[in-house]
């Protein structure tokens, strides 16, 4: 190989070949070193990228932190659009909302010629503890997976690559570097693997990334049944598959993770060191067939975002642009929920007022800080904070002061930051509890003002019981981006009505939850030994307060709004299902039977009436999001598969479904339920 005009008639060089033969011709032309060298990155310095192999014209494969946007510490600290946490985005059931996100974040991603986001974050949220609850979907696999396809999608169309990630079961910071999730076959699969197969076979992601914990004894990035088995094997996965970043580190050989299916380690070379894996190779640890099988996963991808082509000035992307802040204010107000308004204290009428007083720790936090909260950090080019959405809306209009008592309307904003112990990577909380000053601060305003309002600025469940029936109205927006303040604002005061629903359950008390209900430590954060026992199996989230008889604070799928809906004249397409590949189409009317524009979310659930195994009273099949405006009604339709009423079959080690009655359930919420109908599955 001597020169550039020689390399470009190389069939891997002709964007016109089939991918396949690229990889092919490719992998024919790389020594045994430069395999061993395409398996991690360079080193210490270039820790979001992998080394280039100028001899072929093999360039770095670069990549950055997400799933909030392009994370500063990775794209050399360049701001970028910071979107709402993944859980908002997901408190806003809309699909068309996620795919819209991922292709924004792909335009950004381009812009700075980088190839691959690492996200979206997909574990499910087993226990509300969780410092990285903010950065995954939801406690639920059909909800995380619906959202999740689309984001994956509107990345993957911009030709940016996603990364899948933690593959599996990381439900926990907490030792999250040397615990062992001890979960069953059949709750791994129907649970914690469910949304991964799902993204896995409708979106074809390019990548995923093994977890640092164990699972079931051992490492992800060694765990040759979840990647190569399962993910790759049953599932039929063509990409490939990276470690977290030092994930390899506790593991003993570097042909663990060459046999396991690891193609990448990250940030830098510590088993795939070059005498490690010439060792093992001299040795006859692992085969040719098994490394150019892992070289080839990685190099597909590299064909995939065309890295060996792309454009070196970032012209066909774009970074920072109004539209993409208006599409962050979008998903900031979709995603608010509203949790209590009593008295109709929401929305405030600014014609009725004269005085309000703004206070409390959030009020002016900015969130887009350099790691502030983990390797999802955004660094906005601004951010707006809720005293600056709320200035800027009452401005000429009413007047702001700081005493509650001298205030028509008082507005506390509360709740958790990403500071450790509350909503942030490596640590998980140590409470359900507001901050002690928080909660002395909220029921002294409300003794001084009857009508406080709590705005909670959080991403994950927060305890009530000492100050929720001493306010009339609760709205909670999440971490909303850096257009939260706007998107506050234009809902505290009736520009938008909120249409967010819950993706996870708020329990009253953290002995609620199933990873909490014992009393001792085996379920979380782990027995002696650092083995977390999942013993609730499936009964995870609402789940598990339905098979308890729990009642929470908030129901999954729960969520106030401004104007009010009707659902009825629901009507099921047929009365049987015939296999697994079947279609059950539900159509029904949503009327807005209120004075104001709104959006409500349709869930439909299904019960599994006789099974022969344990299965949940209700398990989300099918939702749909619709605005009406008033009086307005709209006949919609919904689908629900055959194959999302299966279970998972551990005689089978496949997902089956038994003959019998299935009921339809048509709500709200997952506790709101406004009619119910029949299937027969043959």
């Amino acid at each position: 190989m001597s020169g550039q005009r020689e390399d470009k008639v190389l069939p891997y060089l002709d964007d016109n070949l089939d991918i396949e033969s690229r990889v092919l011709d490719l992998l024919s032309h790389l020594t045994l070193k430069e395999k061993f060298e395409l398996l991690s990155s360079p080193g210490k310095r270039r820790i979001y990228g992998t080394k280039a192999i100028k001899r072929l014209g093999i360039p770095s494969f670069k990549m950055t932190d997400g799933p909030l946007g392009l994370s500063y510490q990775s794209t050399g600290l360049k701001k970028a659009t910071r979107f709402p946490a993944t859980i908002s985005l997901a408190a806003s059931w809309n699909r068309g909302l996620a795919k819209e996100m991922g292709i924004v974040i792909g335009k950004e991603i381009r812009s700075l010629n980088r190839h691959m986001v690492l996200a979206p974050g997909i574990n499910i949220d087993r226990t509300p503890l969780n410092g990285r609850t903010f950065e995954y979907f939801s406690e639920d696999p059909f909800l995380t997976k619906e959202l999740a396809v689309h984001y994956v999608k509107g990345v993957q169309s911009e030709g940016i690559g996603t990364c899948l990630k933690h593959y599996a079961a990381n439900n926990q910071e907490t030792n999250r570097r040397s615990c062992s999730s001890e979960v069953d076959e059949r709750t791994l699969h129907e649970l914690y693997l469910r949304a991964f197969r799902a993204v896995v076979k409708e979106a074809d992601p390019w990548a995923v990334m093994a977890c640092y914990n164990k699972v079931n004894g051992v490492y992800g990035c060694e765990n040759e049944y979840l990647i190569r088995k399962v993910l790759m094997e049953k599932w039929g996965f063509k990409g490939f598959v990276m470690s977290d970043w030092f994930a390899t580190r506790p593991i003993e050989t570097a042909e663990g993770c060459i046999n396991g299916g690891l193609s990448l380690e990250m940030p830098w070379p510590n088993k795939y060191k070059f005498k490690l894996l010439d060792k093992a190779y001299v040795e006859g640890k692992f085969s040719d067939e098994v490394l150019n099988d892992l070289v080839g996963r990685y190099l597909r991808a590299m064909f995939l975002t065309s890295a060996f082509s792309q454009h070196t000035d970032g012209s066909k992307g774009a970074r920072n642009t109004p539209e993409h802040q208006n599409l962050a204010r979008r998903i900031a107000e979709e995603g608010t929920v509203l949790l209590k308004n009593e008295r109709s204290m929401l929305p405030i009428d600014l014609d009725s007022i004269d005085r309000i007083s703004v206070l409390g720790p959030n009020l002016k936090k900015k969130f887009g800080r350099f790691l502030y909260g983990g390797s999802s950090a955004v660094v906005p080019p601004y951010e707006i904070t809720p005293l600056q959405g709320i200035r800027k809306r009452c401005k000429d209009k009413v007047q702001i002061v700081k005493d509650p008592a001298q205030a028509d309307i008082a507005i506390v904003f509360v709740g958790l930051d990403h500071g450790r112990g509350k909503d942030s990577e490596s640590s998980d909380r140590t409470t359900l509890e507001l901050p002690e000053e928080q909660i002395e601060l909220i029921n002294k305003t409300a003794k001084l003002n009857p009508n406080t309002i709590i705005v909670l600025i959080a991403g994950s469940p927060i305890a009530m019981n000492r100050w929720m029936d001493n306010v009339p109205a609760i709205l909670l927006p999440w971490y909303a981006g850096m257009e939260g303040g706007n998107a506050i604002a234009n809902i505290l005061f009736g520009d938008t009505s909120p249409s967010g629903k819950l993706p996870i359950t708020f329990p009253k008390q953290l002995s609620d939850s199933p990873a909490h209900s014992s009393n001792n430590t085996r379920t979380f954060p782990g027995d002696e030994e650092k083995k977390v026992h999942y013993e609730e199996g499936i009964f995870v989230g609402y789940r598990w307060f339905e098979k308890q008889d729990i009642e929470p604070l908030f129901p999954f799928g729960f969520g106030l709004s401004f104007a009010e809906f009707k659902i009825d004249n629901v009507h099921l397409s047929k009365e049987s299902l015939v296999g697994k590949d079947d279609v059950l189409t539900i159509e029904l009317d949503v009327t807005n039977i209120s004075n104001r524009p709104g959006l409500e979310i349709v869930q439909i659930y299904s019960t599994d009436s006789d099974c022969s195994v344990p299965r949940p009273e209700k398990e989300l099949v099918s939702f749909e999001k619709v605005h009406l405006n008033p009086s307005d009604a709209q006949n919609i339709q919904l689908e629900v598969k055959a194959e999302d009423l299966a279970f998972y079959d551990v005689s089978q080690h496949d997902w089956t479904i038994e003959p019998g009655t299935f009921e339809i359930r048509i709500g709200k919420s997952s506790q709101d339920i406004v009619a119910k109908s029949s299937i027969h599955f043959n």
